[in-house]
């Protein structure tokens, strides 16, 4: 009996254990982990991680975020979060140098983008929660996109130029 318990122990750890193992490789997901970076000009380097979510035949704002009106979490999975090597300015306004939680509101063709200190969060659920750690808010135009772009891409040029680009959307801002 007691080989059978210990035998039992071992098999419910195993089992517990395993499924959270295989969620430790995040390039397993269905919307992968991504990391862009860049040095602007001036000398700052920006890195935006975020989790790459692919539109599959669905109408963005309708089965996929975002949804009109509502905070998003500029991407999938965890938060996405924005860092500055040093302090910078976004389009004129400053930003402490350090790492965020970047989220963003569609309102149609001017969306709000959203820098929160609290930026180690899951989605964008504790937003509310957290909206006095709001490092920085600013309502910037928003496009359309070159092209359609099947998966969230963001883009940091040389020039500072910051943009999302999702299904036939863009949203830029420009950091210095």
């Amino acid at each position: 009996m007691k080989t059978f318990l210990s035998l039992f122990a071992a098999l419910a750890f195993s089992i517990s254990f395993l499924p959270a193992k295989a969620q430790q490789d995040k390039s397993k997901r269905a919307s992968p982990p991504v990391t862009v970076s860049e040095t602007i000009n001036g000398g700052a380097t920006l890195t935006i991680n975020y989790s790459q979510p692919s539109v599959k035949g669905r109408t963005i704002g309708k089965d996929l975020e975002p949804m009109p009106g509502k905070v998003w979490r500029a991407g999938a999975n965890e938060a996405t979060t924005f860092e500055a090597s040093q302090d910078v300015r976004i389009d004129g306004k400053a930003l402490p140098a350090g790492k965020y939680a970047l989220f963003m509101i569609d309102n149609g063709s001017e969306w709000t983008v959203i820098f929160n200190k609290k930026w180690n969060t899951w989605g964008a659920y504790d937003y509310g929660k957290n909206k006095d750690e709001d490092a920085l808010q600013l309502n910037v135009k928003a496009g359309k996109a070159p092209s359609f772009a099947e998966k969230l891409t963001y883009t940091i040029d040389k020039n500072g130029r910051v943009s999302l680009l999702w299904g036939d959307k863009q949203v830029a801002f420009t950091v210095k």
